[in-house]
């Protein structure tokens, strides 16, 4: 064999031998996919732009708008697969590639930062104390709650009584307190506080309970101003009171029924002024009239309760009404026969007799008389003077008339009175007694709306100064003693004493 062929045999023997070679050595790669969702904790809302990444590392990519990924062509193997989003919890998922061409799949549930943060701590109901009794109508509840992240916290507060099924909720409170107003008389009430930090579920306290003092059996009742409206105010002699009426409408002439065991009085509705009541405790305020209560002038006019306080006697105009505590029954009772105006009336104990004061539209050209209840004028009291009276109260027998007068005469547009005296006109004898004068009336003063005492040895009145617009206050004083004159309340007018 020559060179030539020699060295081309070679040359194929070495290069089959490297082929074999080559094939025995390069072994084939076997790859997998990694596929995958990341959604929100409980609520599996899809969680777009999650970055997904391996270790070993192989390929970072984000998740698609359905949350969503997959990462393709991963060598066989095992795999932690970690998901990323601000505002969330890393999670990390174990991937066992096994098999060429295989697809495994992992979900990411994926919380929130807040899902680390802790609730408020129960809040601890601190005043008033559980069980706690003769609680006062306005009070303060207070509590403790803390936060172990120092989140603000918000509180409600939830409040029941056991009168009736109302449940009051007072809503996005900061401060750890809450002053409760206008509670009623003798009511257990029920409370519990709810905290939130925004973040957690609510945290509930306990519930505690509290009970009110029982309804005063207050003897007084008068008007006061209060705030842009006139309130009837409810005391004992010492001046401890509430406010008996409640709403934003002014409200005077008291008038108790300790037989009915309510109070009416007069308020306006729908421009209108008509009798309420309502029970001492100021609750279950009620309409009793249809026909609305008038004269020429409502802070000029009064009713009269019957002794057994089942109805209510009032004017209209020139007519007088009668008609049950419930608001049933009205009947016309007496009408006059001149068209004047009945401004007053006072019903005697024992049903039989009433006493009128009538008056002009311009409350003037007074006449005080009494009939009964058939309307046959019984008495005259008053008749052919000039100037202003009113004030009618019977007393428990029957014999004596309380009114007042103004003894100047005077007379004006505005109504004003100069020297307005207490009276008791005897009508058993047709005697009259001047008790502002006995019991020495100071000068430039005027007395008003007087009522008799319970037991009838006393006057209760408002005195205030001639000059239409000082303070007015309510005083009492005996009919006997000169220098009994004594102030009950300031800022007072309108008194009734049963």
């Amino acid at each position: 064999m020559n060179s030539y062929k020699y060295i081309k045999f070679l040359f194929l023997f070495l290069i089959l031998i490297l082929t074999g070679c080559s094939e025995d050595l390069v072994e084939k790669t076997y790859k997998a996919n990694i596929k995958g969702v990341a959604v929100k904790y409980k609520t599996n809302e899809p969680l777009q732009n999650v970055k997904i990444t391996t270790a070993p590392t192989t390929e970072t990519i984000f998740t698609a708008a359905d949350g969503s990924f997959i990462i393709k062509d991963v060598p066989i193997g095992d795999y932690s697969v970690k998901a990323e989003l601000e505002g969330y919890i890393m999670e990390i998922k174990g991937a066992n590639l096994k098999d060429d061409g295989q697809t495994v799949s992992v979900v990411f549930e994926m919380k929130d930062d807040n899902t680390l943060n802790s609730p408020p701590s129960v809040p601890e109901l601190v005043t008033p104390a559980d069980n706690a009794e003769n609680q006062a109508l306005s009070l303060k509840l207070s509590w403790n709650c803390t936060d172990p992240d120092e989140d603000s916290i918000t509180y409600r507060v939830i409040l029941k009584n056991n009168k009736n099924n109302d449940i009051k909720t007072y809503k996005n409170l900061t401060e750890k307190s809450l002053t409760l107003d206008s509670l009623v008389f003798g009511t257990s009430y029920f409370w519990q506080v709810v905290a939130s930090d925004g973040i957690n579920e609510e945290v509930f306290s306990k519930t505690n309970k509290f009970t009110t003092i029982k309804i005063p059996e207050n003897r007084y009742h008068f008007v006061r101003k209060i705030g842009d409206n006139l309130g009837i105010l409810s005391s004992d002699e010492l001046g401890k009171n509430f406010q008996l009426t409640k709403d934003n409408t002014s409200a005077i002439r008291p008038r108790k029924s300790n037989a009915a065991g309510v109070i009416a009085f007069i308020k306006v509705v729908e421009g209108n002024p008509h009798i309420f009541t309502v029970k001492p405790d100021g609750s279950e305020l009620f309409k009793v009239t249809s026909i609305p209560i008038s004269g020429f002038n409502i802070n000029e006019v009064d009713f009269s309760w019957s002794a057994n306080g089942k109805e209510i006697l009032y004017p209209s105009f020139d007519k007088i009404y009668r008609v049950n505590k419930d608001g049933s029954g009205t009947q016309l009772v007496y009408q006059t026969t001149d068209g004047s105006f009945i401004s007053e009336c006072a019903w005697s104990a024992d049903g039989t007799k009433i006493a009128l004061k009538t008056n002009n539209i311009n409350g003037y050209n007074v006449k005080i008389y009494v009939i009964d209840m058939l309307g046959n004028v019984l008495k005259t009291i008053l008749e052919n003077v000039t100037g202003a009276a009113g004030g009618l109260d019977f007393s428990v027998e029957g014999t004596k008339i309380l009114y007042t007068r103004d003894i100047s005469g005077f007379e004006n547009s505005d109504y004003r009175q100069l020297n307005t005296h207490i009276f008791i006109y005897d009508l058993t004898d047709d005697t009259v007694l001047d008790v502002s004068t006995k019991t020495k009336i100071p000068a430039g003063y005027i007395d008003i709306d007087p009522r008799f005492s319970p037991n009838e040895a006393e006057v209760i009145f408002t005195q205030t100064s001639n000059d239409g617009i000082s303070q007015k206050d309510v005083y009492r004083l005996s009919i006997t003693d000169e220098d009994s004159r004594k102030l009950l309340f300031s800022n007072a007018w309108m008194p009734d004493w049963e």
